[in-house]
């Protein structure tokens, strides 16, 4: 019997942990980031019975999944070559957002809300600039 209650304990925790980290984050980590965009029917669905089985958890999955933006479904996919967005980088190397925003209008057509405070904002390093062809230069 003490086997029994372990192993339904061991289950129930290991539920409620994957409830917690949200279905849309895991099933789709690519997607994280995002503003806004349609709500994609299958993270809703999995969020949803996450809240069938335990109210606070799939309560809480929805949460994570619209904070990271995981639950949105991925817009078109955009590319712009690296050499065209070396003008955004300024004389001390940091990204001046102004100039990259006018570059993206003028190479995608969008207008991008680089200072919403929801953006996630990552710092690469001389690897990843090495990565895409470009040089650190400060």
């Amino acid at each position: 019997m003490r086997m029994h209650s372990r192993v339904i304990g061991g289950v129930l925790a290991a539920t409620l942990l994957t409830q917690l980290a949200a279905c849309g984050t895991l099933f789709f980590p690519d997607r994280r980031g995002q503003i806004e965009g349609k709500v994609d029917p299958l993270v809703v669905g999995l969020d949803a019975i996450g809240i069938l089985f335990y109210v606070i958890p799939g309560l809480i999955a929805f949460g994570v999944d619209f904070a990271t933006g995981a639950i949105y479904l991925p817009n078109d996919q955009y590319t712009v070559a690296p050499s065209i967005l070396r003008e955004a980088i300024g004389e001390d190397g940091k990204v001046d957002n102004h100039k990259l925003k006018a570059i993206l209008y003028r190479e995608l057509g969008r207008d991008l809300p680089l200072d919403d405070p929801r953006l996630i904002q990552h710092n690469g390093g001389a690897e990843q600039l090495a990565a895409y062809g470009l040089r650190a230069e400060a």
